[in-house]
């Protein structure tokens, strides 16, 4: 059994995941709206990650006897100014979910909970990928400046990126 501080902030966790992927899918449209086909295809591979992260803590809080309570999801921002803005917004809202779940651990900890600190671990390695990845392309961005040939070339770059769906292992349901 879960405790119930622990559940009501998973359930959060679960909340912030797929806002994530409600924020994500926002950037997709404004790059499908720029022709920028390439970006909008990094963000819906994001959208789908973020939706799978969600599951992982759906599932993982069921798994323990939790109960799972789906929290309302605010419209994220949906006009943007640049390509160099969307991924500074990108990136710290992967700094504000990294801090979210470090918080989890924290609480984890705490509460000398192991099964969710393990499980958590899988979280912290992916989001020191996630912002890597993004601050990564926001240090091109801000290297290409308003050149429009290296906008495409890095808009080819990231047309390349397939979505990988995580290994049955890897959803949270298993023991």
């Amino acid at each position: 059994m879960i405790s119930t501080r622990l559940e009501r902030i998973i359930n959060e966790q679960i909340q912030k995941e797929f806002y994530s992927a409600y924020l994500y899918l926002s950037m997709e449209a404004y790059f499908q709206a720029q022709n920028l086909n390439g970006f909008a295809n990094f963000f819906h591979v994001q959208l789908q990650e973020e939706r799978d992260h969600a599951l992982k803590f759906f599932n993982f809080l069921n798994h323990v006897g939790g109960k799972v309570t789906l929290l309302q999801i605010d419209a994220p921002k949906t006009d943007f100014e640049s390509p160099e803005e969307v991924f500074s917004l990108a990136l710290a809202h992967e700094q504000f979910v990294t801090k979210s779940i470090y918080n989890i651990v924290d609480i984890s900890l705490e509460e000398r909970d192991h099964k969710t600190n393990a499980f958590l671990q899988w979280f912290v390695t992916e989001q020191a990928e996630e912002e890597a990845t993004a601050e990564n392309i926001l240090k091109k961005l801000r290297l290409i400046g308003n050149d429009g040939r290296g906008l495409l070339m890095l808009d080819a770059e990231l047309a390349q990126r397939v979505y990988t769906p995580p290994v049955a292992a890897d959803t949270g349901a298993q023991a």
